[in-house]
């Protein structure tokens, strides 16, 4: 899930139970280098209105299980990162989760228009 508003995080982790927490920490200033949609565009223009970050707070995750900065590293360190931690706090098996698998999730995560 997606959330920007803590207590809706805090919310999920009771409610899920098996939660991790997952911060993918970004610059702003990157999320408009990145933004393929031109949405950032819209928002300066003042087409759109309470957008995540800049006329909508976002409130970081005060205690993640793991946080990636994606402007610090590639897609592919930050799945096997992701993998890592998931068998680190016992939801997957060690074996098995090859770099293979993480280019697989990635281009997954790509075709959905995720990355």
């Amino acid at each position: 899930a997606i959330a920007p508003y803590r207590e809706a995080r805090e919310w999920a982790r009771r409610e899920i139970g098996d939660f991790v927490e997952v911060y993918l920490k970004c610059p702003i200033e990157v999320c408009r280098q990145r933004d393929v949609k031109g949405l950032y565009k819209l928002v300066d223009e003042g087409k759109i209105k309470n957008f995540t970050g800049v006329d909508d707070p976002y409130e970081e995750p005060e205690n993640p299980e793991l946080v990636i900065e994606t402007d610090k590293e590639s897609v592919g360190e930050s799945v096997s990162r992701i993998f890592a931690k998931l068998v680190e706090l016992g939801y997957l098996e060690g074996e098995g989760n090859s770099e293979d698998e993480a280019k697989v999730v990635t281009e997954r995560l790509a075709a959905l228009g995720y990355l």
